[in-house]
């Protein structure tokens, strides 16, 4: 029986989490077909499009980020669109506008085109080149998957994924994102500079050709039958607590809250970062072939979950102190104390958790 057309069937034989792991081994292949290097980035990508989340991509220009997203594309056989976001672009530019038409009676009437953003998949490229008004056309598009205009509301293409970047360098003529849209990306994901020898893979590859070598190996079906799948992973109570734990410990108003988030955090994360933390985690077990979530899942995705959601203090940010080394710090504080109450009962159930793949 295939098992992956059965929106509400819940995987419990190890044939089935397998088909799932090589489903997520496939796409991830032919991706790579196209990029070189970037192992983190990928897989941040395709963790979030199955959760039916949306990614906000930070690096520098020529890196990749505009074949990432076609490749993807490409292996999943989903229309792609490019939005450029420039200061001069209209919400009409995004979402669509109606238009006045003569009918076969020769009657003026309304019709509405729907803009760029109807499509599964969609790069919102240079995005904080944008003015607010224009960027906020996409907030009740990537929450919500449907657009509103002219007193109507349609609904957009399932799957739908907007994939948003940045160029971390040039603030120039940029609106910086606020903090209510930043938070509907479930993940902000850093594009490195390649090393020496990935920019010779990369330049030896693209002068064979300059297109996507990606072949299509599954269906927009596929991944909605996948998310799923991952949906009914179940949770334990004590990795679930320490998901809240931790997104907790991000707020230095807290009383026990951990030193360094008192001394380097300004505002912490919103609810939302654990449903990521959660969500996360249950794609990325059944990519490596485990049907229960464990710490070093939670531990793995809170830098691509908290990056964008915790602000540093001041001096922080003067000590050139980054969100990454804030996260990994907190980490390691809630961990110290775990290890405590680990040797206290080194029987208990916390301790079979830590499951590697």
């Amino acid at each position: 029986m295939d098992f992956s057309h059965e929106p509400n069937y819940i995987p419990d034989t190890a044939e089935q989490i397998a088909r799932f792991s090589a489903r997520y081994a496939a796409v991830r292949a032919e991706i790579r077909k196209d990029i070189v290097g970037q192992e983190e980035v990928v897989d941040g990508v395709l963790i979030a499009l199955i959760a039916g989340g949306n990614v906000l991509l930070e690096g520098v220009p020529g890196v990749g980020k505009t074949r990432l997203v076609r490749s993807v594309g490409k292996a999943l056989s989903l229309p792609f669109s490019r939005i450029q976001f420039t200061p001069d672009l209209m919400p009409a530019d995004v979402t669509g506008a109606n238009i006045i038409e003569k009918d076969e009676n020769g009657r003026n009437v309304q019709r509405f085109v729907g803009g760029p953003i109807f499509a599964n998949i969609v790069l919102a490229d240079e995005i904080n080149r944008a003015t607010p008004k224009t960027q906020s056309a996409l907030l009740e598009a990537m929450q919500e998957h449907r657009v509103t205009a002219g007193g109507r509301t349609w609904l957009l293409p399932e799957p739908f994924f907007v994939l948003a970047t940045q160029n971390p360098i040039e603030q120039d003529g940029t609106y910086a994102l606020p903090e209510a849209q930043t938070d509907r990306f479930l993940f902000k994901l850093e594009m490195t500079f390649p090393s020496p020898e990935e920019l010779r893979s990369i330049v030896l590859m693209t002068q064979e050709t300059q297109e996507e070598r990606a072949e299509t190996v599954l269906t927009g079906e596929d991944l909605l039958a996948m998310r799923e799948t991952a949906k009914a992973v179940p949770v334990l109570d004590d990795v679930l607590m320490y998901a809240v734990r931790l997104v907790t410990a991000t707020h230095p108003e807290n009383e026990d809250a951990p030193g360094t988030a008192k001394s380097e955090i300004r505002f912490g994360a919103s609810p939302r970062a654990v449903q990521a933390l959660i969500t996360g985690a249950k794609i990325r077990a059944l990519t490596e072939g485990r049907y229960n979530i464990s710490y070093d899942d939670v531990n793995a995705l809170a830098y691509p979950v908290l990056r964008h959601r915790v602000k540093l203090t001041y001096d922080a940010v003067t000590r050139r102190r980054t969100p990454d080394q804030v996260i990994e710090a907190l980490i390691a504080e809630l961990n110290g104390k775990k290890l405590k109450s680990r040797q206290a009962d080194p029987d208990g159930a916390e301790k079979k958790l830590f499951k590697r793949a």
